[in-house]
């Protein structure tokens, strides 16, 4: 029964994949709603700069933002492989820092930077962060509008001009995933800027933070960094889309921040509706200023280690086609939507699960075309659950993740 299982449920997968079925709405109509998404695509998508990101399939990337080179050996220990942002760089000591460390970096376009255009250290450009936010005038003279989408777009073609072998980067605010609001100024409530913003740059991200955030509307409402992943994979029309991740209480003076598993919540949240690329913002200003807040906070970095040691750990499965409409996924909690991510790879399928609201439910996930029994493995929770005619169920505790491995 093994044996014919593992042939129908091939046929079925492959059959998915070759006849293009559409993936399900995920949260594109409302923050939240199950389905499988991803990267639809073929792997790696870097391998089109001769000087970009690794090209492997082995290579997924971890970035951590703004940070001093000084640490980069720090950031490499635990999981990560990118830098995004150099204060006022790059330098010559900061890529020397960078280089030392075996670290690679995003960052600003300038003479120091295009002087090492055949360093591998430096795999991409970027502009400068937030332009759809309300600029600042200057100390004391409050804020005007957003950088008009077209001046991105022809700084883009400036930077791209200089060196087309790295592609480049725009992270983009909150607007992105909250039409309301308020930091982007006359912009406000405007999301038609977005599919302008984006056709200046080669990898789209943005960053909104639920658990730190002091806004009502937002506050805890984890499932908006899914929300915004979606409509900017939509806008950004097969364009690589990366996303940031909070770990710090930021600035919320009530000491507001995520837990660990809301921080495991939102990268798994992010990856499996589509995101490409995992920036940390480990910043915090509350109760004092630290750039490095996630290094002096043992309990979230040993957290953030685990989930980037298993995020590289499945690299050649993220980076596989995603099979949409592959599986489905019942919730005996209707509050409590679970998402899904279904991928093919190395002789076995992956189902990867998030619970997208703060609740305890029940699974009840099917597979199509599956028969006979199988044993499903549970990743990282050393445990296995039987499957049987395509069928098994679990238990999900609040905003838990599961990642489920059957070989075939």
């Amino acid at each position: 029964m093994r044996c014919r299982a593992s042939l129908v449920l091939s046929v079925v997968l492959v059959l998915a994949v070759s006849c293009g079925t559409a993936a399900l709405g995920g949260v594109r109509s409302q923050p939240g709603t199950a389905g499988p998404q991803g990267a639809e695509g073929a792997a790696n998508p870097y391998t089109q700069w001769s000087r970009g990101p690794d090209g492997g399939a082995e290579f997924f990337p971890i970035a951590v933002w703004l940070q001093s080179p000084a640490n980069a050996s720090r950031y490499r220990a635990a999981g990560f492989n990118v830098y995004v942002g150099l204060w006022n760089g790059p330098t010559e000591a900061q890529l020397q820092q960078l280089q030392s460390a075996g670290m690679r970096v995003i960052c600003s376009q300038n003479q120091t930077g295009l002087a090492h255009r055949n360093d591998l250290t430096i795999v991409g450009w970027m502009h400068g962060d937030e332009p759809d936010n309300a600029q600042s005038l200057g100390a004391g003279k409050g804020y005007g509008p957003p950088i008009l989408p077209e001046k991105i777009v022809a700084s883009y073609d400036r930077i791209r001009a200089a060196d087309p072998n790295r592609p480049v980067l725009l992270n983009l605010g909150q607007g992105v995933a909250w039409d309301n609001y308020i930091g982007r100024g006359v912009r406000r409530n405007h999301p038609e800027d977005y599919p302008e913003y984006v056709k200046g740059c080669d990898i789209a991200s943005f960053d909104i933070y639920p658990a730190a955030h002091d806004s009502p509307e937002i506050a805890g409402k984890l499932w908006y960094v899914a929300l915004g992943v979606e409509r900017l994979k939509q806008w950004a029309q097969g364009r690589p889309i990366w996303n940031c991740i909070e770990c710090t209480r930021i600035q919320n003076q009530q000491q507001h921040k995520a837990t660990p598993q809301q921080v495991r919540c939102e990268v798994w949240m992010s990856l499996i509706h589509g995101s490409m690329g995992i920036i940390y913002f480990v910043h915090e200003w509350q109760p004092k200023f630290d750039e490095a807040a996630l290094l002096n906070d043992p309990e979230m970095l040993a957290t953030v280690t685990q989930i980037n040691q298993q995020i590289a750990a499945l690299a050649p499965v993220l980076n596989s086609p995603t099979l949409p409409d592959a599986a489905k996924v019942a919730s005996s909690n209707a509050a409590v939507p679970i998402a899904t991510m279904v991928k093919r790879q190395g002789g076995a399928v992956y189902l990867f699960a998030v619970a997208m609201r703060e609740g305890r439910t029940g699974a009840r996930f099917a597979l199509h075309g599956l028969s006979g029994p199988l044993s499903v493995e549970v990743l990282g929770e050393q445990r296995t659950l039987d499957l049987k005619d395509g069928v098994f169920e679990d238990d999900f505790t609040p905003w838990a993740v599961h990642l489920y491995r059957i070989g075939l």
